[in-house]
């Protein structure tokens, strides 16, 4: 059996762009631009190493956050990337029948699956995969939370040797925690790992959180944030509802909202939002004091909103010289 660790990098349309309209076959969340993989073997040595560009059909001009978070021109891809097709024919050539992929995190199976899918390819050889992040936690620290790659090499006191972001460096970092893992038995107790993730709390906790929830099967984004500001939005002190003022986006699927209890004053309330297997939507929930860092981080986004989400103001109209300003006559 090969464990594979798979990386992958993958564009996505700008919004309002005329990508971003196209319907495809087959929905697909981005396309991938390039494959980083990484074989560990049973004996936790990191061995061969694979990558490959892949020249986007459909999504072809490169979005530039995801141009600048990769490093990758549109230029590179034009010259070095190949057709989707040839692309995962030498994939699954080089890695076999009989192969388990290992992940960072739980999108690029998913998203390799809907490419799949979406050329007319078979897709079943990627059936055995497992969440690295859960086999780590549960042989670590036990938590729940999804960890970054970074933060996972330096518990384990690995120095980065690659670039970050890119598919193959993050392959290859990834392999090297796995080397360090009991795949054999993180893979056995799985299930439990992943329940336990499930049942968890998602999210990172800044200082002054007094108060922490998780919410099951809502059924979109606006349900998740509605059922949040409206009848989950409880004081912590007395359970009261409360009032919310704005949610303003974060990075990660976070959001955050003022709510104010009539009794006891305001609060902060940040939530993750992340997908479950049935499509339904999760609520990781924390509470914050009202003089907390995230309250205060608050009070600086919403200084910095939208011109058209603050009230309105009447502008004095600049006068061009030698023109007279109007006048209303009362």
């Amino acid at each position: 059996m090969n464990y594979v660790v798979l990386d992958m990098e993958w564009n996505q349309p700008w919004p309002g762009s005329p990508s971003s309209k196209k319907v495809l076959p087959v929905a697909i969340r981005g396309e991938i631009i390039q494959i980083g993989a990484v074989k560990v073997g049973d004996d936790h040595t990191v061995g061969d190493e694979f990558q490959v560009l892949i020249k986007p059909k459909f999504y072809r001009h490169l979005n530039r956050r995801v141009s600048k978070l990769t490093g990758i021109k549109e230029s590179r891809l034009r010259d070095e990337g190949v057709p989707m097709q040839e692309a995962m024919k030498c994939f699954h050539s080089w890695c076999g029948d009989d192969v388990v992929f290992l992940t960072w995190g739980f999108d690029d199976i998913g998203i390799l699956r809907e490419n799949l899918r979406l050329y007319g390819m078979d897709e079943r050889w990627t059936e055995k995969w497992y969440n690295a992040q859960m086999i780590f936690n549960a042989q670590t620290d036990g938590s729940s939370a999804q960890k970054a790659l970074k933060t996972a090499l330096e518990i384990f006191e690995i120095e980065p040797s690659r670039p970050a972001h890119d598919a193959l460096g993050d392959a290859y970092h990834t392999a090297l925690i796995c080397a360090r893992l009991d795949l054999e038995r993180g893979t056995r107790e799985y299930g439990q790992a992943l329940k336990n993730h499930e049942d968890g709390f998602h999210g990172a906790e800044l200082p002054g959180c007094i108060a922490r929830k998780v919410f099951h099967d809502l059924a979109d984004k606006q349900s998740a944030l509605d059922t949040m500001s409206g009848k989950e939005n409880k004081c912590p002190v007395c359970s009261a509802q409360m009032e919310g003022t704005r949610w303003f986006a974060q990075p990660g699927h976070r959001y955050m909202d003022l709510a104010s209890c009539g009794v006891h004053g305001k609060f902060l309330i940040r939530v993750r939002l992340s997908e479950q297997p049935n499509g339904l939507i999760r609520v990781s929930r924390l509470t914050y004091e009202a003089t907390s860092e995230a309250a205060q981080a608050y009070a600086r986004r919403a200084e910095k909103a939208d011109p058209q989400d603050r009230p309105t103001r009447r502008r004095r109209r600049r006068r061009s010289p030698g023109v007279p300003e109007k006048t209303t006559e009362a």
